[in-house]
């Protein structure tokens, strides 16, 4: 099942977070002091941002973090984070969640979403790119670069 998170589910989504973070960081998960818990907490209770849980015999196993930042196009949507639990991969989990955006996307009526992804994230690349997702031509990447920026063209109906 996929819904909405609730403001009490943010410790159990920072720390689905923070599993599947450690999976791309080849020099272990990066602590910067940042408190997940509260900064999850915050964009489920932000307003015009959605964050979706997919849910299996009650436990959170994946979650999609997105909205509109002030500073883009009225029509493009930024997915933030996304990411399912490892010892759930090659479900189906990641695909039913995507699917639920894509619709959300549509439903707010966005014609295009971006994301970062992390270089060293092969895995979630190839999940983006056999999705539709193609580098965004607006942002080369560049020596020194962390994260690649991708494009998606939301499907009309």
């Amino acid at each position: 099942m996929i819904r909405t998170a609730v403001p009490a589910e943010a410790e159990t989504i920072a720390a689905l977070h923070a599993r599947a973070r450690a999976t791309y960081y080849p020099e272990g998960t990066p602590d910067d002091g940042t408190d997940w818990a509260a900064v999850w907490r915050g964009a489920v209770e932000r307003p015009g941002g959605h964050v979706l849980c997919a849910v299996d015999q009650g436990r959170v196993v994946g979650l999609a973090s997105f909205r509109t930042p002030p500073d883009s196009a009225a029509d493009t949507v930024t997915l933030f984070q996304f990411h399912v639990d490892p010892d759930r991969w090659g479900s189906g989990i990641g695909t039913a969640l995507h699917t639920a955006c894509v619709e959300q996307w549509r439903t707010d009526g966005k014609r295009t979403a971006v994301l970062e992804v992390h270089v060293d994230n092969h895995r979630a690349q190839h999940f983006y790119t056999r999705r539709g997702w193609t580098q965004d031509p607006d942002h080369p990447l560049t020596e020194g670069d962390h994260h690649l920026r991708l494009r998606y063209a939301v499907p009309g109906e």
